[in-house]
């Protein structure tokens, strides 16, 4: 959940209004960037706790000068920093799976060492376990958001200030039909996303109490504002879904360029916007900016962002998910393969669009606990592994997926279920073994 975008800062500034025809073709034109798929990217967010005490809040003062420390270190990836003071790596666009998992391990270690010296790490949970939300960025973006989400109760401040995600991004793929189409990985993206929900889930504690989810985080998720955070129709076609999904979604906040607050109105879908209804005419950074604030479980970006997988615990932990999501997506084989498996489970849980249905709702809570996910998610993990030689993933990465695999997959697990209490992984290990 990038919040802390570029150009997410200051208000819209081009002087010419921005009518409804051309919302729905650049919306049209930036969703879906196709072509054969060439690159895979990565968004890690992580909790900031206390190396010796990770159960105590940390500080504004002491994490405002580590992110100072981090911001100073030379990163690859893009650094940005959450409303509850998480903070984000996001790659860029690399080549190949191998090169992606090289420059984010340089980032992650580089990462870690400048934090260790202010005696914190960074911890791999999908939901902080100990800490109530505490915003601690202060810009009116934040509060406008704040101020929004709050009229669906308070799992948006939960949400905002104490989630952490692995995004993997993967390209949107060939405008031609087949297993390596957009409209087809478009839907994959939907179908795959409750057995990658299960077997990632890694947050069944909130404020010290075990909630009764595996992804507390997915929980979270799906009970924000359903315009906001439910998928659009899969079925229609892609750019026609995405565009009317965006164009029908209410604003979040309209940014202004005098310091005072943000408007934050209600119930003003951005069609609504163009067409008169909001306090000055839309502009195009202000269209950019919405897509920013709507949290589908599959976000399409010009590549598909999937946002549905809890962080990982260890410093190798997140290597699983890109790996085992980037060989789904991109070996035509494996794609074929895991649409041909989840598909009929997708549709034994009815047309209620993800993360609310049956099926996503029975992710977030059982996990691969449950034996049609538990199944889906041995064909998918094998589809993986047999295709990640031939995407030249390098043996690190294969090893990790392997013991993922037989540690959790193959015994219908998932890594909250290491979590026997709320006390979060030290040290940036894994669990004992």
């Amino acid at each position: 959940m990038p919040l802390d975008t570029p150009g997410a800062h200051g208000p819209a500034v081009e002087a010419e209004p921005l009518d409804e025809d051309e919302a729905q073709d650049r919306l049209r034109g930036i969703c879906f960037k196709t072509g054969p798929p060439r690159t895979v990217g990565v968004e890690l967010e992580w909790l900031i706790h206390d190396r010796e005490h990770p159960e105590a809040a940390v500080s504004h003062e002491r994490l405002t000068a580590a992110a100072d420390a981090v911001r100073a270190t030379p990163l690859n990836s893009a650094l940005t920093f959450e409303p509850g003071g998480q903070l984000e790596l996001s790659s860029r666009p690399a080549g190949s799976l191998t090169a992606c998992v090289d420059a984010v391990s340089a980032d992650m270690a580089a990462v870690r060492t400048v934090l260790a010296r202010s005696g914190l790490e960074p911890v791999g949970l999908g939901v902080d376990p100990w800490q109530p939300p505490r915003r601690l960025l202060k810009e009116p973006r934040y509060a406008a958001m704040e101020a929004a989400l709050d009229r669906s109760g308070d799992s948006g401040r939960a949400m905002m200030c104490t989630s952490a995600s692995v995004q993997v991004c993967v390209d949107a793929g060939e405008e031609e039909p087949g297993p390596l189409g957009f409209g087809r990985r478009w839907q994959l993206g939907h179908l795959l996303g409750a057995v990658l929900v299960a077997a990632f889930a890694n947050s069944p504690f909130r404020q010290g109490v075990r909630t009764g989810w595996r992804s507390t985080r997915q929980a979270l998720w799906a009970d924000l504002d359903p315009a906001r955070s439910l998928a659009p129709p899969v079925r229609r076609s892609p750019r026609d879904a995405w565009a009317g999904y965006v164009l029908d979604t209410p604003v979040m906040c309209i940014r202004s360029d005098d310091g005072s607050p943000w408007a934050v109105p209600e119930g003003l879908t951005f069609r609504d916007w163009i067409r008169g209804g909001g306090p000055r005419p839309p502009v195009r950074a202000d269209l950019d900016y919405h897509v920013t604030t709507l949290f589908p479980p599959v976000r399409p970006r010009g590549h598909l962002e999937l946002r549905m997988i809890d962080a990982q615990s260890g410093p190798d932990g997140w290597l699983v998910p890109l790996a085992v999501t980037t060989a789904l997506f991109d070996d035509p084989e494996a794609a074929e393969t895991v649409y041909r498996t989840v598909k009929p489970l997708a549709e034994t849980a009815g047309p209620s669009p993800a993360p609310r249905n049956p099926l996503w709702t029975t992710a977030a809570r059982d996990g691969l606990t449950d034996p049609e996910l538990a199944a889906a998610a041995t064909v998918c993990f094998a589809a993986a592994s047999r295709a990640l030689p031939g995407l030249g993933a390098s043996s690190r990465v294969q090893d990790a997926v392997a013991a993922f695999t037989d540690r959790y997959v193959a015994r219908g697990r998932c890594p909250a279920d290491d979590l026997t209490d709320p006390t979060p992984i030290r040290h940036g290990r894994g669990p004992a073994r």
